[in-house]
């Protein structure tokens, strides 16, 4: 995985025409603040939330938060939404219902023009494939390679279990959170998501299970729409202590094997060769950038 991938272990929806939700979301912890233009803010209220978009940009990201916003998919929305979001102040655009690569290229484009017009460095803005139907998990490869924007991808549980017909529970979002993680992974993207409702803040505990399952799988982070989600979520999707240490020592029993002359290692009771060193390394990085980014 590219190391210089964002830090999203928590990526907090705040409806964008909210002020009270707005004026609150610095203080919640999350490593990402997605000012929503879609499904949170009903048709009459849609543009006068474009018209708060950059007071509110500014107001999440006091506290050091990514600013991200997810535009509609309805290509006329769309197209007013980028209007209104692409500024020096927001780093990411969300995706929403992405349905093939000519939809991400697309959007690429648009932002491209306006960050000429606006002065914007080239690429400043990234992008996010929210990836909702069955469908679409179909074509995740050609999407996960759709726009050098792009730097992450996630599954949309609720509405990807609709379009399965399906509960969004684990058994069935297994499954195509691992297609999401592989097809990322082999893009050179953030793999984002968890194996579980994003609805479930109700009982902790489980979420709690939930994302710890996740990371396991290769997750590196996930929406949430409840404050107290996030907590769980940075501290679950962090490496623990014991494992930075483990981290350090595999690589310092791999460097003295490599320094004698070979090609492996012993470390706890089991070997270490390149993939037991790629682990740990990403490890090491994810949590130097946490210990970075703290105030």
């Amino acid at each position: 995985m590219e190391y210089a991938l964002p830090l999203w272990r928590s990526m907090l929806f705040v409806p964008a025409n909210v002020p009270r939700f707005v004026s609150k979301a610095h203080e919640r912890g999350a490593d990402a603040i997605i000012l929503d233009l879609e499904d949170s803010v009903p048709l009459a209220e849609k543009a006068g939330a474009r018209d708060q978009l950059q007071a509110a940009a500014s107001r999440v990201r006091v506290n050091g938060a990514d600013v991200v916003v997810r535009i509609n998919s309805n290509l006329r929305l769309a197209a007013a939404d980028l209007e209104a979001a692409v500024d020096l102040s927001v780093q990411a655009i969300c995706v929403p219902k992405v349905s093939g690569a000519s939809q991400m290229q697309w959007l690429g484009e648009c932002i491209t023009e306006l960050e000429i017009e606006r002065g914007i460095p080239v690429g400043h803005t990234q992008l996010i494939a929210l990836i909702e139907s069955t469908a679409a998990l179909a074509r995740l490869d050609a999407i996960a390679n759709s726009s050098s924007r792009l730097v992450a991808m996630i599954l949309g549980s609720e509405d990807f279990s609709a379009s399965a017909g399906m509960e969004p529970e684990a058994d069935g979002l297994l499954w195509p959170n691992q297609q999401v993680v592989f097809a990322a992974r082999s893009a050179g993207l953030l793999p984002l998501g968890f194996v579980g409702s994003i609805a479930q803040f109700g009982d902790l505990d489980a979420f709690r299970d939930t994302i710890r399952r996740s990371r396991r799988l290769g997750l590196r982070g996930g929406f949430c729409i409840h404050p107290d989600q996030v907590n769980i979520m940075n501290e679950e999707f962090s490496p623990a202590a014991e494992e930075v240490i483990a981290a350090r020592e595999v690589l310092a029993a791999y460097q003295a094997a490599v320094d004698a002359g070979r090609g492996s290692a012993e470390y706890g009771g089991k070997m270490i060769d390149a993939p037991v060193v790629a682990r740990a390394r990403e490890t090491l990085a994810c949590h130097h950038r946490i210990v970075s980014r703290k105030p």
